[in-house]
């Protein structure tokens, strides 16, 4: 692709837990942005009393999680033994390694907006079989111009770097849009997404909206994004990531026989993937399809 092309893909709908999201990433035709490999929008939404966005406890294997919130709160639980609450403008970021189990639970709200993305970085092969572990950040580093407001989330962008672990070469972004034509610069050597969470974007002549993923490719030094109203965007990018990836139900790995591996620890309960203290029975999932005849 030339420069300045732009491909959108439609997102599609899922269901996770009672939460219905747009899932960006991956989808039919591209699988992964850099080591990205999953993209849920979540919301917004309104939450009810008779509405709810748990998500019971569940296994993972060979990623990170990075959640963001742009309104709302979860209560985060993990086999570790975290129990850390995200709000708005926090991040949490759990790495799964060999294998972490986790819930993501609603810690009483009754009313307000939910909205925010929850992202999936697939781990490189130096790291993946390695221990879990789980960060959370109070507040993350932000860039102003007259313009745009960027936070960002992991890796480094505007010569700002994120705290947050990152175990390959690639950057996560908020960016607010105030109205108006905003140039950001970029590493030639990274591919780039945009997933709108509000409003619209117009990158290259192109307009971008929620429900889209808008794929910027490689080779670029800079990307000009303008909106005539506040909007806001995901810009995710990094490396190609060069290790074949095969993905199924919540774990990352290179062969079916790792997911049966994990499918099987997980059925049995068994010690790979812990416990967690949560008020809520974990997920059971039927076998991957390739193993249904043996069951």
């Amino acid at each position: 692709m030339t420069d300045h092309d732009v491909e959108i893909y439609e997102s599609r709908e899922a269901q996770v837990g009672e939460l219905r999201v747009r899932r960006a990433l991956p989808t039919r035709g591209r699988r992964t942005v850099g080591a990205w490999c999953f993209v849920d929008h979540m919301g917004p939404m309104s939450l009810t009393p008779d509405r709810s966005i748990d998500v019971a406890p569940h296994p993972h294997m060979g990623l990170q999680t990075v959640t963001w919130l742009f309104a709302g709160e979860f209560l985060h639980r993990d086999s570790l033994g975290s129990e850390q609450l995200i709000r708005a403008g926090q991040l949490n970021l759990m790495t799964s390694g060999h294998g972490v189990a986790h819930s993501e639970e609603n810690p009483g709200l009754r009313s307000g907006e939910m909205h925010g993305m929850q992202l999936w970085v697939a781990q490189p092969s130096t790291t993946r079989d390695g221990g879990a572990e789980f960060e959370h950040f109070d507040t993350m580093p932000t860039i102003e111009t007259s313009n745009l407001s960027a936070t960002v989330l992991v890796g480094s962008f505007a010569e700002t770097s994120s705290p947050a672990r990152r175990d390959s070469a690639l950057v996560g972004v908020e960016l607010n849009l105030h109205g108006g034509p905003v140039t950001v610069a970029l590493e030639p050597n990274c591919e780039y997404a945009l997933i709108v969470a509000n409003g619209s974007v117009l990158v290259d002549g192109t307009v971008v909206q929620p429900g889209a993923l808008a794929y910027l490719g490689a080779g670029r030094d800079e990307c000009r994004f303008d909106s005539n109203a506040p909007s806001r965007a995901m810009l995710i990018g990094g490396v190609p990531f060069d290790e074949r990836l095969f993905m199924w139900w919540n774990f990352v790995a290179r062969s079916q026989d790792e997911i049966s591996d994990a499918w099987r620890a997980w059925a049995a309960g068994d010690d790979r993937f812990g416990r967690v203290a949560s008020p809520f029975a974990r997920i059971e999932v039927s076998p991957p399809p390739w193993l249904m005849a043996l069951h």
